[in-house]
């Protein structure tokens, strides 16, 4: 029980907690009932010597030590309830000033959830983006269509030129001396990707199928210490050109790509309203997401460093979930960044700390604004989470409290009430530039329903 709570610290109480006689030696009962087989008392059958010969033999406090960890959760427990406090980490420094026979006192100090004050959440300004849909925007995306159902062909009887790909087998040599990964053969590269060093594609350019010839490079500065600023040479054969041969835009071409439309009009029309509903949905995410932080930035007061460290903990742990399922462990991963834990831990902190601090208004709001949820409004969630899952509910609720379920519908309700009262800065555009690329497209659309008609 609960003796004596004293803040101590900004966010800490000691508390000062006793254990009774009567708890104390049920405990110390439970404790002898679990150890009493591994001992053996001469006289005594192994585990049927009773407590008061094993106590006589060994010493009043032998069980003492395994009766304290029996009795202390629950000790503990209900002195935190009767103190009102929240805590937010394990006790710590743990003083046992008695334990004997007539029970158990102790301290313990007790980090706590932090009282903080946040002001000016209603009509928090966060910029929203345009969600509106061009003409230029459905014509990138029918572009990208085409490119999804291009057909690769091989050509004859031609010179290489950009954007070609070519089949080539390569080898390179610096001082004479063939260098380790600069052989490879039937390579398909993209004339004018970038993919290679500067000046070797260009190089390939205007060479035939069949030919073989040398490309001369000088690696850059930035590139391996062993390579870098050296000139090479690579002896290419050519084997192959292809090209990429787009589908054309029409009413074929809508039929190919989606079993929705017949005509490309109509295709034209579903993609516009496709983009609208993504493009939409993301900007009302990124404002979303823009309001919360400045929710975060609201908080005053001052937040225990032992929340954040457990929100890095969670976030590492997560992290290494993510990473695990992937098949890669974070140390190999680490090693690709150059980075070690501890870094990858402080570049994390400051993340944390914003969803530590945002988390802690979101409970405040609710509190000052009276949100909460009902039991239907939980059981709904827990349907969600059921049919996401593909389980009984029944299921579920083995699982899941329903008092932790309430805590995400009232936070769901909170970004929703601080987003409704949001102000939306929407930016501006540059006007000229995007009436000038509207009307470029709108004039290609045109042109191609021309070319259609002529055909």
């Amino acid at each position: 029980m609960l003796k004596s709570a004293k803040k101590t610290d900004t966010n800490t109480y000691t508390l000062e907690v006793t254990i009774s006689a009567e708890d104390f030696k049920a405990a110390i009962l439970k404790a002898y009932k679990k150890q009493r087989n591994k001992i053996q008392i001469h006289g005594f059958r192994k585990g049927k010597a009773p407590l008061a010969m094993i106590e006589k033999f060994y010493g009043k406090e032998v069980f003492y030590e395994d009766a304290l960890d029996i009795a202390y959760p629950d000790a503990v427990a209900g002195a935190i309830k009767e103190a009102g406090i929240e805590p937010v980490d394990n006790p710590q420094n743990l003083d046992i000033k008695k334990i004997d026979e007539t029970g158990v006192e102790m301290t313990m100090d007790i980090t706590v959830k932090p009282e903080i004050t946040i002001e000016n959440y209603k009509g928090i300004e966060a910029e929203k983006g345009d969600d509106s849909v061009s003409a230029a925007d459905v014509k990138a995306e029918l572009a990208s269509m085409q490119e999804r159902n291009a057909r690769i062909v091989t050509v004859e009887d031609r010179k290489a030129k950009k954007d070609d790909i070519a089949v080539i087998d390569f080898e390179g040599f610096v001082d004479g001396e063939a260098f380790e990964g600069g052989k490879d053969e039937n390579h398909e590269l993209t004339l004018g990707s970038g993919q290679f060093i500067p000046g070797f594609e260009d190089q390939i350019i205007g060479h035939k199928p069949g030919d073989e010839f040398d490309v001369n490079v000088t690696f850059p500065e930035e590139y391996t210490p062993e390579l870098a600023g050296k000139e090479a040479v690579f002896k290419v054969v050519l084997h192959e050109l292809k090209v990429k041969e787009l589908p054309a835009l029409d009413d074929e071409f809508a039929k190919d790509v989606s079993d929705e439309y017949d005509t490309l009009a109509d295709l034209k029309k579903g993609v516009k309203e496709d983009l609208k509903k993504t493009k939409s949905e993301n900007v009302k995410a990124e404002f979303e997401s823009a309001v919360l932080e400045k929710t975060a930035e609201l908080v005053e007061g001052e937040i225990p460093d032992v929340m954040i460290e457990h929100k890095l903990d969670e976030d590492m742990q997560n992290y290494e979930s993510r990473l695990s399922q992937q098949g890669i462990s974070l140390d190999i991963y680490l090693q690709y960044l150059g980075m070690d834990k501890e870094k990858f831990r402080e570049d994390m902190r400051e993340k944390a700390e914003k969803q530590v601090k945002l988390q802690l208004a979101v409970e405040k709001i609710a509190e000052l604004e009276k949100i909460e949820a009902t039991d239907d409004e939980a059981k709904a969630k827990l349907k969600e989470m059921a049919d996401a899952y593909q389980m009984d509910v029944e299921q579920i609720e083995k699982w899941i409290n329903i008092e932790d379920v309430k805590k995400d519908v009232v936070g769901e309700k909170v970004v929703d009430f601080l987003v409704k009262n949001a102000k939306a800065i929407v930016a501006e555009k540059p006007k000229k530039a995007a009436a000038k690329a509207e009307k470029k497209a709108e004039e290609a659309d045109e042109e191609d329903k021309n070319t259609d008609t002529a055909e």
